[in-house]
């Protein structure tokens, strides 16, 4: 079992880091939709606390993600029916690349800004990057709202496109799950 990636196929590190991100987003997806709808008190605090670790775990695992890809490259992308579905394939990665950099970004932000110190799975605190600002905190979290919806959209694209090309021999998919 490989490690790296090579010109044909994802190394272990690289669909370990997929499948695991690719969890946490769902699940935060479902914890953050529940949790926008509560009202915060002393007796779910926690789930929020919670949804914030996920989000900076998140937010790390992708830097990890970006920087492996730099040491150990992807293999390209087989070549698509349509020149505009290896476009559309790679606006969407990289689209979601940046979405999974600025919604965790937006949430700290959004988060700093109430003036509630940030926790990290209930042991580090995490610093501030904004200042205590009730207009910066509304906007934050617009930004982070709008920013998952849109996730939402492109993950549903990706998923149609990983299934629409996931069966051959050598598909994206097959290459993502087997190596």
């Amino acid at each position: 079992m490989r490690f790296a990636n090579t010109a044909e196929g994802y190394g272990l590190l690289s669909r370990v880091l997929h499948w695991g991100i690719a969890l946490a987003i769902l699940g935060m997806l479902g914890l953050g939709t529940w949790i926008d709808r509560m009202t915060p008190d002393l007796s779910n605090f926690w789930l929020f606390g919670l949804h914030k670790s996920i989000g900076l775990t998140i937010l790390v695992l992708v830097l990890v993600r970006l920087a492996w890809h730099r040491y150990s490259p992807p293999p390209v992308l087989r070549a698509m029916q349509h020149p505009w579905e290896l476009y559309l394939a790679r606006t969407v990665h990289w689209s979601l690349y940046l979405l999974l950099l600025a919604i965790p970004l937006t949430g700290w932000a959004a988060s700093s800004a109430t003036g509630i110190d940030t926790l990290y799975f209930d042991h580090w605190t995490v610093p501030p990057i904004a200042p205590p600002s009730e207009s910066l905190s509304d906007l934050g979290f617009a930004a982070h709202g709008v920013l998952t919806k849109m996730l939402m959209l492109l993950l549903l694209l990706h998923i149609v496109g990983a299934l629409r090309h996931g069966t051959g021999p050598g598909s994206a998919l097959r290459r993502m799950w087997r190596g």
